[in-house]
């Protein structure tokens, strides 16, 4: 119950950020088509573990504002390509180990990766993940390991 009680909440949280109308009439149809969407969603057994991580709590915001300077970082970066292509573009595509065992840990990981401007995950494959990286700063932020130990504490497998 407290998964579905969290889904409507943030449900509704987006749904204030995006409606932009706040009138009684319009916030009590967000509400119910929220409490709707939320009720059908437990119905069908689809709020899961997973798909709804209640389990990492705080840990997992602290790790969203990390990343969210490092995908600020990342932007510099590739403007830099942009502006300078001759000078910082250069192209790599490289392996690495995951240290996650979870699957869960392990999708957070990549699609970390890939949020990060200039570099996409290719392909996950075990415990390796194949990155595309634009720039060898943005190579070199993957290899050294930082984001990987980070989103390995988040998931309490340090």
């Amino acid at each position: 119950m407290l998964k579905t009680i969290s889904l409507f909440l943030v449900l509704m949280a987006v749904w204030l950020l995006l409606s932009g109308h706040y009138t009684p009439l319009i916030t009590g149809f967000g509400v119910a088509s929220c409490l709707l969407t939320a009720l059908i969603a437990r119905r069908m057994d689809v709020v899961d573990h997973e798909g709804h991580p209640l389990h990492l709590g705080p840990k997992i915001v602290m790790y969203w504002g990390w990343l969210l300077v490092e995908i600020f970082k990342a932007n510099l970066d590739v403007a830099k390509c942009v502006l300078f292509p001759g000078t910082y573009l250069n192209p790599s595509m490289f392996t690495t180990k995951v240290t996650q065992t979870s699957d869960l840990g392990k999708v957070i990981y990549a699609n970390s990766i890939t949020l990060t401007p200039g570099t996409v995950t290719v392909d996950l494959d075990g415990d390796e993940v194949t990155v595309h990286a634009l720039t060898q700063t943005s190579a070199e932020g993957v290899k050294n390991g930082d984001m990987d130990r980070r989103v390995t504490k988040v998931m309490g497998e340090a």
